[in-house]
C-alpha cells in the first residue's frame, strides 16, 4: 500500500524523470513527500510562471517532458504563462496542479478552479485524477500525449485527498511513444528535381544534433538554401554555406523576397505561421497558393492554413535523416544559394546605433568569444532583435527562446540550462522590462548552484511598445517608461556578482570576469534611450514624421 504521492513519484521515476520544478503548496503535500524518497531532484522556484518556464526549457534541452508542480488557484494561473510557451513552441511538459478535496467541489472552495475550463484551450490535454489507483494510468497517458504527434503541455489536477489516500496498485512501464514512419520520399525528390527556386524552411521541435548535422549534409550536397523559422536558429550550423537566414520579426527583406518568389517551399517541422510569412503578408493564405511540401508530425496541422501540394505526416528530423541518406542526384542550386548566402552575410553588417554602449558590438563580441556549445537564452523585446540578427548559432541545443514572444522567459530558461549543463557557459539576454518579470528567480539560481550570466539591456523603457507607440501615436508617450534598480547591486544582494557597463570598452572585461566568477552574474548595459532596433532609433522615427 502506498499513498498517492508516492505512487506518483514512483511513476515519474519509471518515466525517466530526474528533476522537477515546483513552488510548494499544501494541496500536494503527499506528492512532495513522495518525491522525498524517490530520488527525483525538486528545484524549488519563487513563482509558478518561472517554474513552468524552467520545466519547458529543460524539455527543450533533453527532448523529454519537463515536469512542474504547482498549487491550486493562483499557482495554476501563474503557471499558465509557461504552459502557453510550451504549447506554441511544441514542447512536451507535464504540469501537476494541486486541487481541492473531492468532496468540496462546486462550492467555490478556497482557491477552487475548474481546470478543464481554465486550461482547455491552452494545452493539449487536461484531466483530473479522481481515484488513487488510477494515477499510473493517467500519468502514463500524460507522458504519451505530451510527446506524441506535435508535442505540447498537458495538465493533471490532483485532489489533495486523492493524493493522501492509499492504494495497492501496480506501476506501469515507461510509455513507448508512437513515432510515424518515414514514408517513401521519392515524391519529395521528384518535386525538388523540377524546382528552379526551392527554399527549405526549418522549424518545429523534436530535433537532435544528428538531425541538425543531416540537414547540413543534405543541403550542402545539393546546394539547397535553408532558412529557419522564428527562434529556431540552432537547427543548422549558421556557418553553413546553405544557411541563408531566419524568418523572424524584422527579417532580411531579401530573404522574404526569396520566400515569396520560391517555386517550391519545403516546410520541415514548421507551421509556416504568421511571423515566418511576414504577418501573412509575404505569403497570404487567402490570396496565395504557394507550392508547399509540408512535413509535420500532426496530421491536423497539414492543410490547416496552407493547402500542401505534398503533405507528409512525419517528424521532420526523421525525414531529414532519410533525405541525407538518399544519394539520388539533384540538379543542384549552388549558384543561387551562394547569392542568398551573400545576402545573409551582408545583412550581418551592423548599422551603428546611438550611445556609448552598442548592442550590435555586444552581440558581435559574444559571437567572437563564446564556444560553440554555449547556450544563449532570451525573452522578448527589441534587444532580442540584435541577438537574432548578429549572433551565429553553430550547433543544436544552444538556443532557448520563446516563439510565443513571452517576456520574462530568458532568465528562468538560463537557470534551467545552467542546472542541466553546468559544464557550458549559459548567457541570458534580457531587457530591463523583460528581466524584471522573473528576476525573483535569482534566489532559485543561487540556491541550486546555477551560474548563468545575465546581460541586462537597460534603456529605461519597454522599448518594443515605445517603438510601436511612436509609429502609431507619435509623440504621445504613455505607459512605456521604466524606473529601474541598480542591476549589478541586485545581483550582489542575491549572493551573485554584478557589473555595470557604461562604455563599450567596459563590456569585454566584464564578460570575462562574469564567466569566470562561478556564481550568478549580471552585467547591466547602460544604453542610450534613443536606441530602438538594429535598423532604427527614436530620433530616426521622429525625423521621418
Amino acid at each position: 500500500m502506498r499513498h498517492g504521492g508516492r505512487i506518483l513519484a514512483d511513476q515519474l521515476r519509471i518515466q525517466g524523470v530526474e528533476r522537477v520544478f515546483s513552488v510548494p503548496g499544501e494541496s500536494f503535500l503527499a506528492a512532495l513527500d513522495g518525491l522525498h524518497d524517490a530520488g527525483i531532484r525538486n528545484v524549488v522556484c519563487r513563482q509558478e510562471g518561472g517554474a513552468a518556464m524552467m520545466a519547458e526549457a529543460t524539455a527543450k534541452l533533453t527532448g523529454t517532458p519537463g515536469v512542474v508542480f504547482v498549487t491550486r488557484g493562483p499557482g495554476a494561473t501563474n503557471a499558465s504563462a509557461g504552459l502557453h510557451i510550451a504549447m506554441q513552441d511544441s514542447t512536451p511538459v507535464v504540469c501537476f496542479v494541486g486541487q481541492i478535496a473531492r468532496g468540496h467541489r462546486d462550492r467555490e472552495a478556497f482557491q477552487e478552479v475548474d481546470y478543464r475550463a481554465l486550461f482547455g484551450g491552452l494545452v493539449k490535454w487536461v484531466a483530473e485524477v479522481d481515484a488513487t489507483d488510477r494515477l499510473p494510468e493517467y500519468i502514463a497517458r500524460a507522458f504519451s500525449v505530451a510527446q506524441s504527434g506535435r508535442p505540447g503541455p498537458v495538465v493533471l489536477a490532483l485532489p489533495e485527498d486523492m493524493l493522501s489516500d492509499v492504494a495497492d496498485v501496480p506501476d506501469r512501464a515507461a510509455v513507448v511513444v508512437p513515432v510515424p514512419a518515414v514514408p517513401d520520399l521519392d515524391a519529395v525528390v521528384g518535386r525538388l528535381r523540377e524546382a528552379e527556386r526551392p527554399l527549405i524552411v526549418v522549424g518545429g521541435s523534436q530535433w537532435s544534433p544528428a538531425a541538425s548535422d543531416a540537414l547540413k549534409t543534405w543541403a550542402e550536397r545539393h546546394g539547397l538554401p535553408v532558412a529557419v523559422a522564428f527562434r529556431r536558429q540552432d537547427r543548422i550550423d549558421n556557418a553553413s554555406p546553405s544557411y541563408v537566414g531566419d524568418l523572424n520579426v524584422g527579417p532580411n527583406p531579401k530573404l522574404m523576397a526569396r520566400l515569396k518568389a520560391a517555386d517550391l517551399i519545403v516546410a520541415l517541422g514548421t507551421r509556416l505561421g504568421d511571423i515566418a510569412t511576414g504577418g501573412y503578408d509575404v505569403l497570404d493564405p487567402v490570396r496565395d497558393a504557394p507550392n508547399v511540401i509540408h512535413v509535420h508530425p500532426d496530421a491536423d496541422e497539414l492543410n490547416r492554413v496552407w493547402s500542401a501540394s505534398l503533405p507528409i505526416v512525419g517528424r521532420a528530423p526523421d525525414v531529414v535523416v532519410a533525405l541525407a541518406a538518399d544519394d539520388t542526384a539533384l540538379p543542384g542550386w549552388h549558384e543561387g544559394t551562394a547569392q542568398a548566402r551573400a545576402e545573409y552575410e551582408a545583412w550581418l553588417a551592423p548599422k551603428q546605433t546611438p550611445g556609448a554602449v552598442k548592442m550590435e558590438q555586444v552581440i558581435a563580441h559574444l559571437d567572437a568569444v563564446l564556444p560553440h556549445d554555449a547556450i544563449l537564452t532570451n525573452g522578448a523585446g527589441n534587444y532580442a532583435a540584435f541577438l537574432h540578427r548578429y549572433y551565429r548559432w553553430r550547433q543544436y541545443g544552444t538556443q532557448l527562446a520563446p516563439t510565443s514572444g513571452s517576456m520574462g522567459y530568458g532568465f528562468p530558461a538560463a537557470i534551467a540550462a545552467s542546472i542541466h549543463r553546468p559544464d557550458v557557459p549559459v548567457i541570458c539576454l534580457a531587457g530591463d522590462g523583460c528581466f524584471q518579470m522573473t528576476c525573483n528567480e535569482a534566489s532559485t539560481a543561487v540556491q541550486h548552484g546555477a551560474t548563468p550570466v545575465v546581460i541586462v539591456a537597460n534603456n529605461g523603457r519597454y522599448g518594443t511598445i515605445r517603438m510601436h507607440q511612436e509609429r502609431h501615436y507619435p509623440g504621445r508617450v504613455s505607459g512605456t517608461d521604466l524606473v529601474n534598480p541598480d542591476f549589478a547591486a541586485f545581483a550582489r544582494a542575491y549572493g551573485g556578482q554584478g557589473w555595470t557597463v557604461e562604455t563599450q570598452d567596459d563590456f569585454a572585461p566584464a564578460l570575462e570576469a562574469a564567466l569566470a566568477c562561478g556564481t550568478l552574474a549580471i552585467i547591466e548595459l547602460k544604453l542610450d534611450p534613443d536606441m530602438l532596433t538594429p535598423g532604427a532609433s527614436l530620433s530616426d522615427m521622429e525625423a521621418a514624421r
